[in-house]
């Protein structure tokens, strides 16, 4: 014990009102305790307790040294309690597989935040493609994985999941930046940005143009977020991306996202899953908790 055992002698005896009693509860000699106090009574000049026939009461001395007590007793509980909370603080790694897109905006902002309150925790986020996000979460080989149209499987967890619909994406001081939505047709006068056909969303894009009868030849190609959202960002050319997919552009203010007005992109899911029987680690679930924060900040920004 930290502190003495006369402190808790103390306060069970004043309790009770018996030292007798007080001695089954600490399984300790009533003689002992009676001890103690007489002891400590003597050293400061003081009774603490009346003696009463048929028990003990604190004094006012033994109020006033009583309050003390039990302060004590309570900070060094709190002390303890604390003790043991830094045994529990997550601690190891935890593994992310993710896309371009959302690893260099909403996953690295959570990790960041995340990592200023637990520091212990290494955090690692790989960027693959949607099946291989599907493969290293169903094999263990990710904690966590996080993108665009995952297919759903019996052994996925899903811990979050939005229908996150593409939309114009451009420079924040694009001409059609001053509009709040903008018609599909009116993106045509502009160089346009596809992803390729390696990429689930060149069928979305280019499946809408053609069901809007909008005859459109790209100016650009590429199978890379990164190099969309750069060539966006450097003059007049549209891409066609999730809001999601521009978090950390649109904070910083070098892109804006647009819906469009007369035309909706067909379904974008984007899932935040996890094995559904894998044993999930404290550090595992905070950060999946950290994800979804970050993702909802985005769904969802203030005003």
């Amino acid at each position: 014990m930290l502190h003495s055992r006369l402190l808790q002698y103390l306060d069970e005896v004043a309790r009770y009102g018996s030292i007798r009693a007080a001695g089954a509860r600490l399984h300790v000699a009533p003689s002992a305790i009676n001890r103690q106090i007489l002891m400590l009574e003597e050293q400061l000049g003081e009774p603490l307790f009346e003696r009463l026939p048929r028990g003990m009461r604190p004094t006012p001395a033994g109020e006033v040294l009583l309050a003390h007590v039990r302060r004590t007793l309570q900070e060094y509980r709190e002390a303890v309690s604390e003790m043991r909370d830094l045994q529990s603080l997550p601690s190891g790694e935890v593994v992310i597989a993710t896309m371009t897109g959302l690893a260099s905006g909403v996953v690295s902002a959570a990790t960041a935040s995340f990592y200023a309150r637990h520091p212990s925790v290494r955090i690692s986020i790989r960027v693959m493609s949607t099946h291989d996000i599907l493969h290293a979460v169903m094999s263990s080989e990710a904690d966590l994985g996080l993108g665009f149209n995952v297919p759903t499987s019996p052994q996925l967890e899903i811990c979050w999941q939005l229908d996150t619909r593409l939309g114009v994406v451009i420079a924040a001081k694009h001409p059609l930046a001053r509009m709040e939505s903008i018609p599909l047709a009116q993106c045509a006068s502009y160089p346009l940005i596809f992803a390729d056909r390696s990429m689930v969303i060149h069928g979305i894009i280019a499946d809408t143009f053609a069901e809007a009868g909008i005859k459109v030849e790209p100016a650009f190609h590429t199978n890379s977020i990164e190099t969309m959202k750069r060539l966006a960002a450097g003059g007049e050319a549209i891409a066609f991306l999730s809001r999601f997919d521009i978090a950390e552009e649109h904070h910083h203010g070098t892109l804006a996202f647009r819906p469009v007005r007369d035309r909706a992109f067909s379904n974008n899911i984007l899932s935040l899953i996890r094995r559904e029987k894998h044993g999930h680690g404290l550090a595992g679930l905070l950060f999946a908790e950290e994800i979804v924060q970050a993702l909802e900040s985005v769904a969802h920004p203030a005003v």
